[in-house]
C-alpha cells in the first residue's frame, strides 16, 4: 500500500468539506446585498461590490480591538519621517501580530450619510498598503461612486455594518468558508468569464486530495509546517481547499499559501481570501509566472495549479526562449520548449522547478491539463523531450482521466497530474492511469460549459483506486445512460450504447518510451534527352518557374511589353516580392535559360534521345559528352540539367551512393553485389520512421534490428536503417520519445451494427422520402 492511513481519511475532509449551517446562512445573508443591486447593477457585476465589502467588515472586526493601539502610534511614528514601509512595520508592531492595520478613526458605522462616498474612500486609504491594494485592484473606488449615483451606498453600508464578521463571531477557518462561498457565487453569476479564475470546487477537491493524501506528518503530527503554491492562483481555490484539508484532518498543521496571479480581479480576491484566512498576502503576487516568476527563490512542499488550456505565449516567447537558451537545466525550461501555440507544458516545468529538494523532504505536484500534453510533437520535439524528462527523472505518479463538460469555459477532455519526487518504492518506476471519464452525474442547471459534476462517492472511487496502487480491470459504474435525443426517426435496431466504466492501470515508465528510426530505400532513377524534357531548361527552377512559363506563352521571349506584364504577374502570381519580379523581367534572365536549353541541345545530339535507366552512366556520359561538345556547364547550370532529363523510375537501377572496401551489412545500408559492398543513395520520397518501444533490458542495436528484420524486411528487402539518424542525448541509432497514448490503453472496441440492420433503417428512410415527394407532386 502507498498510503500508510486507508484512503477513508484521506477522503474526511470531502465529506466536511460542506458548510456548517451557520456559514452557510452568513454567505446567504452577505449574498443577499444583490437584493439592493438588481437593476441598477448587472449580476456579474453583484460580486465585484459584495466581496470587497465583505472584507472591509472582516478587516475592522479584526481590528476593532487593537486599532486604538495603533491610533496612538501614528503621530509618533510620522514625526520620524521614515518612509512609508519603515511607518508600516512600525505600525504592524502595535497591532500585535496582525499583516495589516487602519489608520483612520472612522468605520463603517461612522461615515455619516452626506459624504459618505467620500468617507468611505478616505477610510479604504487609511489601510496598510497589502490590504489598500486588494481595493484598488478590485476597482472599489469606481464602486463606491457607482452606488453614491445610484443612491444605494449609504444602505450598502448600513446593512453590511449590521452583520458581525468579527473573530469573535465567527473564526478564520469559518470566515474562509463563507468567503470562499462568496466567490463561488460570483464566478456562477458571471460564468461567461468564470473558467479564467476560478476552478470548480468537485476538480479542486479531488485533485487536493490526490496531492496530500499520501503526508502522513501533514495530517497527524503537532506543529507541522507546510508550503502550498499555485502558479495561476486565480481566485485562490487550490490554496484554500489545500488549508481546509489539513485543517478537517490536523487542526495543529499550518499551511502557508503562496501564488501569483496574472489578472488583477483575481488577484484581488486571492489576496482578501488570503488575508481574511490570516495568510502572509505578500506571498501572493500580481503578474505572469511564466516571464516574471516574482518567487524565483522559494521551493515548495505542494504544488497545485489549473494552467490555462491550449493559450500561447508569443507574447513571452524571448523571455522564455532566452531562459531556456542560456540557463538550460539552471533554469526553468531545461528540458525543452513546446509550441508557442500551447504553454501548458511551460506551466509544468516550471512546477517542477520550485520542487523542494528530496533530501529536503521533496514534494507533489497536481496540475490539470487539457489532452495535448499526453501526445502532441513527435520525438525529438519540445514536447517529447519534456515528457522524455519528467518520466526518465521517475517524477510521474499517475494521470486521472475526468469527464467532459467539468469546466465553466471548455467541454473539452482534461487530466489531472501527479508528479512527485519522492516516490514511494513500490511506485518507483511506474505510472498509473486512472479512467474516470465516466465519474460524473449531470448537473441540475448548468453553469457555462459545465455540465457535469463528480460527486463525493466519485471522488472516492478515484482516490481509493490511487491510494491502493493496484490494477483495475475495466468495471461497469451504475450511472445512468446518456439520454439521446428522440427528435427525427428512431432506429428501429439503435447502435448498443458502450458501458460506463472505470478502471486503472499500472505501467512501467519507459513504456510510454520509442525510439524513431529511420527507413531508408536506395533511390532507382532514369534519364532521357528529350525534347519535351530540354524544353524546361527555357525556365528557370523555382519560384519563377511557373510565372516565367505564363509570361513566355503570353509575350514570348521579347519582354517587349514590361508593364504588361508586371500587371500581369501582380495579378496571378500576387505571392511574387519586387526582388523576384526584376530578376524575372529582367533580360539577363532569359538569355542564360536560352544559352543553357542550347547547350543541352547540342548534348543531345551526342548523348541521344532514348531513355536510359541506370542513373548510374549519366555522370560518363554527360562527361564524353561535353568534351566531344566543347560545352562548359558551372555547378548550377548542371543541376538543372540533371533535374530536367531525370525522374524517379522504380523499375529503374538503383542508384550507386558509394562502393565501400568494409564488410557488407545490409541492415544498415552496405550490400554485398558482384564481390563489391554499396552503399545505394537513398530515396526521401520513400524514406519512412518506425517507432520502436524502448526495452532497458537489451541493447539499443539489438531491439532495433529485431524489430526491422520481423516489421520491415519482409515486405522491403532493399530498405535499410540509417545509422546517422541519432539521438542527441544517448548517441544511440534512433531519436527517443516519449508519448502517454491515454485513450489507446482504455479503448474499448464496439461492434458495428449488423449490415441488415442499417439496411433496413436505409429501406425506411428511402420509403418516407418517396411518401413525401409524392405528397409534394399531388
Amino acid at each position: 500500500m502507498c498510503v500508510k492511513y486507508p484512503y477513508s481519511f484521506a477522503i474526511h475532509t470531502i465529506n466536511t468539506h460542506t458548510m456548517t449551517q451557520h456559514t452557510n446562512n452568513l454567505a446567504a445573508f452577505i449574498w443577499s446585498l444583490a437584493d439592493l443591486l438588481r437593476g441598477d447593477f448587472r449580476q456579474s457585476q453583484y460580486g465585484r461590490i459584495i466581496l470587497p465589502f465583505t472584507l472591509l467588515r472582516r478587516l475592522e472586526g479584526v481590528l476593532e480591538d487593537r486599532k486604538a493601539a495603533v491610533l496612538a502610534q501614528i503621530d509618533t511614528v510620522q514625526a520620524m519621517n521614515l518612509p512609508e514601509e519603515a511607518q508600516e512595520k512600525l505600525l504592524l508592531r502595535a497591532t500585535g501580530g496582525l499583516s495589516f492595520f487602519n489608520t483612520s478613526k472612522m468605520d463603517l458605522a461612522t461615515l455619516g450619510e452626506k459624504d459618505i462616498a467620500a468617507n468611505l474612500e478616505s477610510y479604504i486609504q487609511c489601510f496598510s498598503k497589502d490590504a489598500r491594494e486588494i481595493f484598488e485592484y478590485f476597482k472599489f473606488v469606481e464602486f463606491i461612486g457607482q452606488l453614491n449615483d445610484a443612491n444605494l451606498l449609504y444602505k450598502i453600508v448600513q446593512k453590511v455594518r449590521q452583520t458581525d464578521l468579527s473573530p469573535k463571531a465567527i473564526s478564520n477557518h469559518e470566515m474562509g468558508l463563507v468567503f470562499e462561498e462568496l466567490i463561488r457565487k460570483f464566478a456562477e453569476s458571471s460564468n461567461d468569464t468564470a473558467g479564467e479564475h476560478f476552478t470548480p470546487r468537485d476538480i479542486v477537491r479531488l485533485t487536493t486530495a490526490l496531492v496530500f493524501m499520501e503526508d502522513d506528518d501533514a495530517l497527524t503530527k503537532e506543529g507541522i509546517v507546510r508550503t502550498i503554491y499555485d502558479p495561476t492562483a486565480g481566485t485562490g481555490g487550490f490554496l484554500s481547499s489545500s488549508m481546509e484539508y489539513v485543517f478537517e484532518l490536523n487542526p495543529q498543521a499550518a499551511i502557508k499559501g503562496f501564488g501569483q496571479e496574472l489578472n488583477p480581479e483575481s488577484y484581488a480576491i486571492c489576496k482578501a481570501d488570503m488575508l481574511i484566512k490570516g495568510q502572509e498576502v505578500q506571498n501572493i503576487k500580481l503578474g505572469n509566472t511564466l516571464s516574471n516568476d516574482q518567487l524565483y527563490t522559494h521551493k515548495f512542499d505542494y504544488m497545485l495549479s489549473n494552467p490555462p488550456f491550449g493559450v500561447d505565449w508569443k507574447k513571452i516567447e524571448g523571455d522564455i526562449k532566452d531562459e531556456h537558451t542560456l540557463k538550460g537545466f539552471d533554469g526553468r525550461f531545461g528540458a525543452g520548449l513546446p509550441r508557442v501555440s500551447d504553454g501548458s507544458l511551460l506551466f509544468l516545468l516550471h512546477l517542477i522547478s520550485k520542487m523542494r529538494d528530496a533530501a529536503d523532504g521533496g514534494a507533489r505536484i497536481g496540475i490539470i491539463l487539457n489532452g495535448s500534453p499526453l501526445f502532441t510533437g513527435g520525438a525529438g520535439s519540445g514536447e517529447s523531450e519534456i515528457r522524455r524528462y519528467i518520466l526518465e527523472a521517475d517524477l510521474l505518479e499517475a494521470i486521472v482521466a475526468l469527464p467532459t463538460d467539468m469546466f465553466y469555459n471548455t467541454g473539452i477532455s482534461t487530466y489531472i497530474w501527479i508528479l512527485s519526487n519522492k516516490k514511494a518504492p513500490e511506485r518507483k518506476g511506474k505510472v498509473q492511469l486512472i479512467n474516470a471519464v465516466n465519474l460524473c452525474g449531470k448537473m441540475r442547471k448548468s453553469l457555462g460549459s459545465k455540465r457535469n459534476e463528480m460527486d463525493d462517492t466519485d471522488i472516492k472511487t478515484v482516490t481509493r483506486a490511487f491510494g491502493d496502487f493496484v490494477a483495475i480491470a475495466a468495471r461497469e459504474l451504475d450511472k445512468p445512460a446518456e439520454q439521446k435525443s428522440n427528435r427525427g426517426r428512431q432506429s428501429a435496431n439503435p447502435k448498443t450504447e458502450a458501458a460506463k466504466t472505470f478502471a486503472s492501470k499500472i505501467f512501467n515508465s519507459y513504456e510510454f518510451g520509442y525510439r524513431r528510426i529511420s527507413i531508408e530505400r536506395p533511390l532507382r532513377e532514369s534519364y532521357q534527352f528529350s525534347d519535351e524534357r530540354l524544353a524546361e531548361l527555357r525556365f528557370v527552377s523555382g519560384a519563377l518557374n511557373a510565372a516565367m512559363k505564363s509570361v513566355y506563352a503570353e509575350w514570348g521571349e521579347l519582354l517587349a511589353a514590361p508593364d504588361d506584364i508586371r500587371r500581369h504577374l501582380k495579378t496571378h502570381f500576387s505571392e511574387l516580392k519586387e526582388g523576384q519580379i526584376k530578376d524575372l523581367l529582367a533580360p539577363k534572365t532569359w538569355q542564360d535559360q536560352t544559352a543553357l536549353l542550347a547547350k543541352a541541345k547540342q548534348l543531345q545530339h551526342i548523348i541521344g534521345s532514348a531513355q536510359c535507366d541506370d542513373m548510374n552512366a549519366f555522370e560518363d556520359a554527360l562527361k564524353v559528352a561535353c568534351k566531344t561538345a566543347a560545352v562548359t556547364l558551372d555547378s548550377k547550370e548542371k543541376k538543372q540539367l540533371k533535374d530536367a532529363v531525370s525522374w524517379r523510375n522504380p523499375a529503374a537501377e538503383k542508384v550507386i551512393k558509394k562502393i565501400h572496401k568494409t564488410t557488407a551489412n545490409p541492415l544498415y545500408g552496405l550490400f554485398a553485389v558482384n564481390n563489391q559492398v554499396i552503399e545505394y543513395q537513398a530515396d526521401s520520397d520513400l524514406r519512412d520512421n518506425e517507432n520502436v518501444a524502448l526495452n532497458p533490458a537489451e541493447t539499443v542495436n539489438a531491439i532495433n534490428e529485431a524489430y526491422f528484420i520481423k516489421e520491415v524486411q519482409p515486405h522491403v528487402a532493399d530498405a535499410w536503417i540509417d545509422a546517422t539518424k541519432r539521438d542527441d542525448k544517448d548517441g544511440e541509432i534512433g531519436i527517443v520519445g516519449y508519448e502517454i497514448p491515454f485513450n489507446r490503453h482504455f479503448y474499448q472496441y464496439q461492434p458495428p451494427r449488423d449490415l441488415l440492420d442499417i439496411d433496413a433503417d436505409l429501406d425506411a428512410v428511402s420509403a418516407d422520402i418517396m411518401k413525401l415527394l409524392q405528397e409534394v407532386h399531388s
